[in-house]
Parts: C-alpha cells; structure tokens; sequence
C-alpha cells in the first residue's frame, strides 16, 4: 500500500518516551518509585542501596549495584521482586525467579471460552518474546484466573500481560496480579 512506515523496524518501546528517559515517565507517573532503598537478599542480608525501584525488572541480572556479590552457589542473583511500599528490591539465585503459578486479573476474553471449574488446558506467553508454555487456566475471584504452569517459569513479573492461547488462536489474557504471584 506504499505506506510510509511500510519499512520501518518494528519496536519494542514506548513509543511516547522518544528521548529514552523510561525513568522520568514512571517517576511522574509513580513519584514513589524513586525513594531509595535496600537491596536485599531473599535471605533477608541487606546487600546494599538502590535510588528506586523504577530502576530495576524482575528477572534484571546486571547492573544491580551490589559489587559482583553472588548466590551461595557462585551464580548471579537476580531481581525476585520488587517491593514499592517498603522501597525494597529483592535478590536472590535463578531459583528464586521459578514460579508455578500466578493469578491473573482484569481479565478479556475474546469470545464464549472461559474455562468452567475444571478448569481449561492452554498455552500461555508471559512475556512478549517468550513461547507459549502450557498451563491450566482456573477460575479465580471476580474476574481473576488461576494460572497453573506445567513447569515452573521465571521472570514472571507482576503488572505484564498474560496471554493465554489455544493452538494459534487467543482465547484472552490478564494482567499478572503482584499480590497474588506465588513463591
């Protein structure tokens, strides 16, 4: 059709943050998320100091201001999650990112497909890049959905997207709820 974004790569940003500035918008979004605070380990060892939360992704391995501490087994620690109301940032070994399962909320589906109380077999994406991984989708409370992994995954960050498949077609999908993601 000669449209003129026609040759344009696709993006994964913001697009209404064209100077890179990610942290200003949270900041004015979420002041809060800007209060410095403690990094520490799952173990509850205060490891160091942050300047805000909004500097850091569950899941994050580098760049976490800890001076190249690791987990007891000589591996990198990784951000397990994060805690804005304390200002906390939680670290801990891959394991630790391993969830089995997650509630999702806020959820839309597309068409008559809600699972009944037995529940229904899926593919779910956590991630945008990810690949579907298979699940069984539970109904929650009000319009919430439990979502039981058939393996453990990481990264599983509350406030994504989950999006929940069925062969190539989407069935509907939720917000990952930070409450409700399981340890």
């Amino acid at each position: 059709l000669a449209l003129p974004v026609a040759a344009k790569p696709d993006s994964q940003d913001i697009c209404f943050v064209p100077d890179g500035d990610y942290a200003g918008v949270v900041a004015g979004l979420r002041p809060g998320a800007r209060v410095p605070g403690d990094i520490v380990h799952v173990d509850g060892t205060v490891l160091g100091r942050h300047e805000g939360v909004l500097h850091y992704t569950v899941g994050q391995r580098r760049g976490l201001g800890i001076g190249g501490r690791v987990a007891a087994d000589g591996g990198a620690l990784y951000v397990v999650r994060l805690e804005p109301e304390t200002a906390r940032v939680v670290v801990g070994p891959r394991e630790a990112l391993l969830r089995p399962e997650l509630v999702v909320g806020n959820v839309n589906w597309l068409g008559d497909v809600i699972p009944g109380p037995e529940g229904r077999a899926v593919a779910v994406k956590l991630r945008s890049a990810m690949a579907p991984v298979a699940a069984r989708l539970l109904p929650g409370e009000g319009d919430t959905m439990r979502v039981v992994l058939d393996a453990p995954q990481g990264g599983v960050a509350p406030g994504q997207a989950c999006v929940f498949y069925e062969g190539g077609r989407v069935l509907g999908g939720g917000w990952i709820r930070r409450d409700d993601v399981s340890t």
